[in-house]
């Protein structure tokens, strides 16, 4: 079976495309949510602005199954290259660094006239550092690549879907409940400045697309991804909020807790 598909792939050279081809379908689901997310500018009514922000998010969300897919065909068609690794990583900077960061950006934006000068300009500040964030992290992942020295299971430090998907929770959620879109412009941009600083931290994180392709030879990761699944399906965007949130935690709360029990052990020595 697997010689039968190896000669496929011989025959069949262009399925080296593939992944290439989905990673574009990542950076142009970035593009048009940047796009997306300037139509906020139409419309005075900021219940309306925040239904604009919530398309926005979707698209970048969207965004994240391209994202696992194209590295599932990679190695699948055995197509993994530098240029493939360097186009992922542009993809990932347009989708989760710059269209999550201007969505933050935006979102003050479009209340100009309603807020402080030092206010507007703080959050910017602050878009920034998730933005830096970002594009540090995403140049330390293409360095460990090329020395082959990135952990298979582990990252180090938030991956960026993992922080866009954390501020596309909180719009979401937000939407869902219709917060004012004056507090979440207040709560938003201090989480994208404490996700941007993740980003670039030494804390191990989960690499949740191959757990994810993991769940066929492991039950408890299964049943886990169903729990899940059902209660995005039953409460959804407050069920996305609390796994995504859950996520972002994982890796300082498991960091305190070894560092605890390292501590414990040291007394009892």
């Amino acid at each position: 079976m697997k010689q039968q598909f190896r000669e496929l792939i011989r025959e069949n050279r262009w399925l080296k495309w593939v992944p290439n081809s989905l990673t574009l379908c990542n950076s142009l689901c970035g593009f048009a949510a940047i796009l997306v997310t300037l139509r906020a500018y139409e419309t005075g009514d900021t219940r309306l602005r925040l239904l604009v922000f919530g398309w926005s998010v979707w698209l970048i969300l969207f965004a994240m199954v391209f994202d696992a897919l194209d590295g599932f065909a990679a190695r699948i068609f055995n197509a993994a290259s530098l240029h493939g690794i360097q186009m992922d990583s542009l993809a990932d900077m347009v989708t989760f660094g710059v269209a999550p960061a201007a969505l933050v950006a935006i979102m003050t934006h479009s209340l100009r006239g309603s807020l402080e000068r030092y206010q507007e300009v703080l959050v910017y500040v602050l878009a920034s550092v998730y933005l830096g964030g970002a594009a540090l992290r995403l140049a330390t992942y293409n360095v460990h690549a090329l020395l082959e020295k990135k952990s298979s299971d582990k990252f180090t430090g938030l991956p960026t879907p993992g922080g866009a998907a954390a501020i596309a929770s909180v719009v979401l959620f937000a939407r869902s409940c219709s917060f004012d879109l004056y507090t979440l412009v207040f709560i938003l941009p201090i989480y994208a400045a404490v996700l941007g600083l993740l980003m670039v931290s030494k804390i191990p994180y989960l690499h949740a697309g191959k757990w994810l392709f993991s769940i066929r030879r492991n039950r408890k990761r299964l049943v886990l991804l169903m729990v899940m699944l059902l209660a995005v399906g039953f409460f959804r965007s407050a069920a996305l909020l609390v796994i995504v949130t859950g996520y972002v935690l994982s890796g300082p709360a498991a960091l305190l807790v070894k560092g605890l029990t390292r501590k414990g052990e040291q007394c009892v020595m």
